[in-house]
């Protein structure tokens, strides 16, 4: 089976200036996923898209991997992610099954991750996609959700009815922001997660998502606290 990797990281992002070129223990975010991608033993190619070219730079480090300079009209904050993945396969010419998807603002992402992501929708031949997820904490479950009007607490989606220790309430899911895996059918149908998607649960100190200033202070705590000693 042929899998294109792919590696987006554009060089704007609003909240965090020049996101995806931050240190983090010396190092760029996007060489994290860069080496995670590396070390899958399923990937065949990486692609390395990107607007801006030291981000492009940090990729020659890697010779292996292939450097696509991505066009302005596919760069900017409202352009869909469904755009740099045509425009990755456009530039390979190459026929794949399927494509990864390993984002750089997830640093903890390992290969071990993105691999099974890969195999969960290899063994499942009715699906079309699968993304890495994490269980949400039963604190922020729908049912214990509310609103407030003059200060009375409200359901938001539904009554509690007194349910309120975590074996009580179902458990749930949401993407993690990770890896995302689909077939290339799916990608001609301009979709990246199809109607029958497979979820790969990730533990939660590897599913952190940097997307402001605060979440890649968290980074930095958590990247310290794994390396002492």
């Amino acid at each position: 089976m042929n899998i294109l990797g792919i590696i987006p990281a554009r060089g704007g992002s609003k909240r965090i200036s020049g996101k995806n070129k931050k240190l983090l223990g010396g190092k760029p975010l996007v060489e994290y996923a860069i080496q995670a991608g590396l070390e899958s033993t399923l990937i065949n190619e990486i692609l390395l898209t990107s607007d801006d070219l030291e981000i492009l730079k940090i990729g020659e480090s890697y010779p292996s991997i292939i450097k696509r300079v991505r066009p302005f009209e596919i760069s900017g904050d409202q352009a869909l992610a469904i755009s740099y993945v045509q425009d990755a396969l456009a530039y390979m010419e190459t026929d794949y099954d399927m494509i990864a998807i390993i984002q750089p603002s997830s640093p903890f992402t390992t290969a071990f991750d993105i691999d099974s992501t890969i195999k969960l929708l290899q063994n499942f031949e009715s699906a079309d996609s699968a993304v890495s997820v994490m269980k949400l904490d039963h604190v922020i479950q729908p049912a214990k959700i509310k609103k407030m009007e003059n200060k009375v607490l409200i359901p938001y989606f539904e009554k509690e009815n007194n349910r309120m220790a975590e074996h009580e309430l179902p458990e749930l899911y949401v993407r993690n922001g990770s890896v995302y895996v689909s077939r290339i059918s799916t990608i001609k149908k301009n979709r990246i997660i199809g109607d029958h998607c497979l979820g790969y649960e990730m533990p939660r100190e590897r599913s952190l998502d940097i997307n402001d200033p605060i979440d890649f202070e968290f980074a930095k705590f958590l990247f310290n606290n794994s390396h002492e000693g």
